[in-house]
């Protein structure tokens, strides 16, 4: 099982230093990727018929795809994860452009994950259709890949139109590895039909597995392979008492099908991004 680590969104803050310092101190750690969540805005809970969700204006992010541009240069070996990106509120040509980009300044570490997304401000706000984006995110795959392999696309779609046209440079992964987020079943059927592996958000055990197994089964159905199809759970540190840390990783790798894991760390009261390096450090001694 590779085992990665959250970026602190909403709590490390702006320095540039301490990220790249929190970025490099995962990497020797021995964590094997770094996710990122996505939000491009926050509403005012405040404003004319209110607003609820998780995140206000007040929480802070940092785009996902700039930031891995920054990560790219101050690490060599971490991979960069997308998890996930909110992929129907964005232009698909442009998101291929950034995310070729990337995956040729990072050397081919990249995966994209992506998913519809729960916020219809965002939407809004960038000029695109809430209601739709669960068909549109599946046109926006193929013209992802199409992009990424191909010098010249001509595609006529639905919602979008390439008249003999191609990114330049080309990804290193051709295609870049496209993952889905979510847990309703029409997103497992299009992920079971499209993706390279899913975000779950459940905590391990016999109703997850009983997930992951009905996820194989429509794999299969689909004629694909479940054993080239990834899945990556999250340990929340914050929903975990430490003593049982190291419980919950065994608990993690129990799991049929599931190949990753990312460590979150936001939601214990750290202080600093340094206290976010050590609470890791802390995890792999408690994990082995």
């Amino acid at each position: 099982m590779r085992i990665g680590a959250v970026f602190p969104q909403v709590e490390i803050g702006t320095d540039p230093a301490a990220i790249r310092d929190w970025a490099q101190a995962v990497e020797e750690l021995g964590y094997t990727h770094i996710l990122a969540f996505d939000h491009v805005l926050g509403a005012n809970p405040d404003r004319p018929g209110g607003f609820k969700g998780p995140y206000t204006y007040r929480h802070q992010f940092h785009e996902p795809l700039v930031l891995f541009g920054f990560l790219a240069a101050v690490t060599r070996q971490v991979e960069l994860v997308s998890g996930i990106l909110i992929l129907p509120q964005r232009q698909a040509a442009l998101v291929a452009k950034q995310a070729a980009t990337v995956d040729v300044l990072c050397g081919g570490r990249l995966r994209l994950g992506v998913a519809v997304g729960w916020n219809p401000v965002e939407f809004d706000a960038l000029g695109e259709q809430f209601g739709n984006r669960g068909q549109r995110i599946e046109e926006q795959i193929e013209v992802l890949r199409a992009l990424w392999t191909r010098e010249l696309v001509t595609f006529e779609g639905r919602w979008h139109r390439i008249p003999d046209a191609g990114i330049n440079p080309l990804p290193v992964q051709r295609p870049i590895p496209v993952w889905m987020g979510g847990e309703s079943e029409p997103v497992l059927g299009r992920a079971a039909r499209l993706a390279d592996g899913w975000f779950p958000h459940f905590r391990p055990g016999p109703a997850a597995q009983a997930i992951v197994d009905r996820l194989h089964r429509q794999i299969k159905d689909v004629g694909r392979e479940p054993a080239a199809f990834g899945i990556e759970g999250r340990l929340t540190l914050a929903q975990v008492p430490p003593g049982a840390w190291a419980g919950e990783l065994v608990a993690w790798r129990a799991m049929r099908g599931v190949t990753h894991l990312c460590v979150h760390t936001v939601g214990l009261g750290l202080k600093t991004p340094d206290d976010h390096v050590q609470t890791l450090r802390r995890f792999k001694e408690v994990s082995g």
